[in-house]
């Protein structure tokens, strides 16, 4: 049968994840209700990664097989009528049928937000985390630097973790500041258990003075979990992007403007 790739982003606030969890709402189930609604089976969908609950998502991406009944962008609209309103499908593309939506990724983008203000912000309590005391960003971005390259990343695994190899690759770490919100932005061919979660801890603690941006890098190098800072709260990571092979999906047909922007 035909494989088709789907795009949707999330507001990860009220799931427990990507994942089917027995006994906990998670967002896998809640897409496959959509999908038996709109083509009357309920297929078997994969997903590009494990989301951790609260995490959120402008770019997440599935795939699955189905006889093609109905054209992609019908099928992105139908799914959007059976979708609850903080779950939204953004894109349907065919592709190859040795095409995996986890297995074929290039590399993904993640933004971590941090609130940094005097006062919290409301509006913010689901999507940032929330450091009301001063951070100096420009050396967060020094300890960032520390992060580019490839490198032995297991002070930034939790425990817990299944995966033996804990080599990836940095491919851009940059953190930015606008007004009181901070962003942490990391691409990479591959990401940890709760890896830029501690990344973003420790860059906190760099932020606070706690650390200096060399520390960071002897951190990343020591290769110990408890050298790192701690992991910050789920509610403020975001997967922006997921990039595969040239020809798959491009990444500018789908509406990423949370990475241009602010929340």
């Amino acid at each position: 049968m035909p494989r088709f790739l789907v795009t949707i982003r999330f507001d990860g606030t009220n799931y427990h994840g990507w994942q089917v969890q027995q006994n906990a709402l998670a967002v896998q189930p809640v897409v496959q209700d959509a999908l038996f609604q709109v083509l009357g089976v309920r297929p078997g969908i994969t997903g590009c990664s494990r989301t951790d609950s609260g995490v959120h998502a402008n770019m997440y991406c599935f795939h699955f097989d189905d006889t093609g009944s109905i054209p992609p962008q019908a099928l992105v609209k139908a799914l959007n009528t059976k979708l609850p309103e903080d779950i939204a499908a953004i894109g349907c593309a065919p592709v190859p049928t040795d095409f995996h939506a986890r297995y074929s990724v290039r590399s993904k983008e993640y933004i971590y937000q941090i609130y940094n203000g005097t006062v919290r912000h409301p509006f913010y309590r689901n999507y940032s985390y929330y450091v009301n005391q001063s951070l100096d960003v420009d050396q967060m971005q020094q300890g960032a630097q520390q992060f580019l390259g490839t490198h032995d990343f297991s002070a930034f695994c939790a425990a817990g973790s299944s995966v033996a190899d804990h080599i990836r690759t940095v491919l851009q770490a940059r953190v930015e500041r606008c007004g009181p919100l901070i962003r942490f932005v990391v691409c990479a061919d591959g990401f940890l258990y709760n890896m830029v979660r501690i990344m973003a801890g420790t860059l906190v603690q760099t932020g606070l003075g706690k650390l200096s941006p060399r520390t960071v890098g002897e951190i990343v190098n020591s290769g110990r979990r408890e050298n790192a800072g701690p992991t910050a709260p789920a509610h403020g990571l975001f997967l922006n992007r997921v990039i595969y092979p040239d020809g798959i999906l491009q990444t500018a047909e789908i509406d990423t403007g949370f990475a241009k922007g602010w929340l």
